[in-house]
């Protein structure tokens, strides 16, 4: 294709669209990578922080990005404990799960602002950023993108990696059923008295699920889910009040805290999207679907989406159109067994511990405290989360 024809157009330089690009860094395909803003490094902490599984570490290193980062800014998780709304426990321990950690804490401008930095030295692609897309149509051959300074580009294959409120996905008239939960995330950081010692923290409590994640040092970074009139009270709080609220949410366990970073909301909903793949198009991470935060998978989902859709690719002989809806079609069979399965369980927690009929709360505390004292499924639960695949 002359001029500015490609083999893959990648729609939205985010996480899940940059290690994509990333991970076909050895392949002869052509890329084009269109972002409307660079990443890059906030002044102190990031409040928006991810757990990354162990598998999703390997696919970071495979793709030359985990080693890159800075060390002293990445957490380990040694430990889990979940706690009900009734006195229940659930705990996990890497130790006795057999493996080293459980996941790592890493803030969301580290990583991408490491894949940025891979994908600018990357032989076989051209990013365009700052870039606004305008319009897009589907020919029989390829994918024809229309910017807003005018530059035209095509593709064999457009992969929609722009988020949740995917303007590919609805440009193109692809169904999407989005739920709000009429909750917000409230996130923030804090510097706690106590050290975490690598514990992830989780309370399903009567007004939403808090989640303490351990960052580097004796800090910490919350994600606290809850009605949309109590996120709004939290956020409206003065700094001594939130820290002490947040404090006593989570039961003292780290002592007094000290906000580090503003606190911040945003809204919560489920996404299901019942098709990914369409003629020479293909979505990943946020595009394709939405999970509740409560399960920490969200970027997970994200990743295993580029590792799977960039290992097809990159298997492909070069006779073979990557576009080939049959191709394609065989990237969201293997993608949506595990999305599913962690909307339905993550859908359903979140409305068994938000449920008040009469009865209700002794039974899942009591299934907790049961799945807490058999060692076996605990393990399989730990096994699952840290290699899904």
């Amino acid at each position: 294709m002359p001029g500015n024809g490609f083999d893959i157009l990648i729609l939205g330089g985010g996480l899940a669209g940059l290690s994509f690009a990333c991970a076909l860094r050895d392949t002869r395909l052509r890329i084009a990578l269109v972002e409307q803003r660079i990443p890059c490094r906030p002044a102190g902490w990031d409040a928006r922080v991810y757990a990354v599984s162990p598998a999703n570490a390997r696919f970071l290193n495979e793709i030359g990005a985990w080693k890159h980062m800075a060390s002293e800014r990445i957490e380990p998780i040694r430990a889990m404990h979940i706690r009900g709304d009734g006195g229940a426990k659930l705990d996990f321990s890497a130790y006795q799960s057999g493996v080293s950690e459980l996941g790592w804490i890493v803030e969301s401008s580290e990583m991408a602002c490491e894949l940025w930095e891979n994908v600018k030295r990357q032989g076989n692609l051209t990013p365009f950023s700052p870039a606004t897309p305008a319009a897009v149509r589907i020919d029989t051959d390829c994918a024809v993108l229309t910017l807003a300074d005018g530059k035209v580009l095509t593709g064999r294959l457009l992969v929609g990696a722009d988020g949740r409120d995917s303007w590919i996905r609805k440009s193109l008239g692809m169904s999407a059923v989005d739920r709000p939960y009429g909750e917000m995330g409230l996130v923030a950081n804090f510097e706690c008295q106590l050290p975490h010692r690598g514990i992830a923290r989780q309370w399903f409590r009567a007004d939403g699920v808090l989640a303490w994640l351990p960052m580097a040092g004796d800090r910490i970074s919350i994600v606290w889910s809850t009605a949309d009139e109590n996120a709004r009270a939290l956020l409206a709080m003065p700094d001594h009040e939130l820290c002490l609220r947040v404090a006593t949410a989570g039961e003292g366990e780290l002592g007094a805290l000290r906000l580090l970073t503003p606190a911040a909301t945003f809204p919560l909903s489920l996404l299901r999207v019942p098709q990914v793949v369409a003629p020479r198009l293909a979505l990943v991470g946020d595009a394709a679907h939405g999970i509740h935060p409560l399960s920490g998978h969200g970027i997970n989902l994200g990743y295993q989406d580029a590792r799977v859709l960039s290992s097809l690719l990159a298997a492909t002989p070069d006779w073979q159109d990557i576009g080939d809806p049959r191709l394609l079609a065989r990237y969201q069979r293997e993608r949506r067994e595990e999305t599913l399965l962690l909307q339905w369980v993550t859908h359903a927690l979140h409305h068994l511990f938000l449920n008040d009929l009469p009865g209700l709360k002794p039974l899942r505390n009591f299934g907790m405290n049961l799945t807490n004292a058999l060692p076996v499924i605990k393990n399989l639960l730990v096994r699952y989360a840290i290699n899904p695949h």
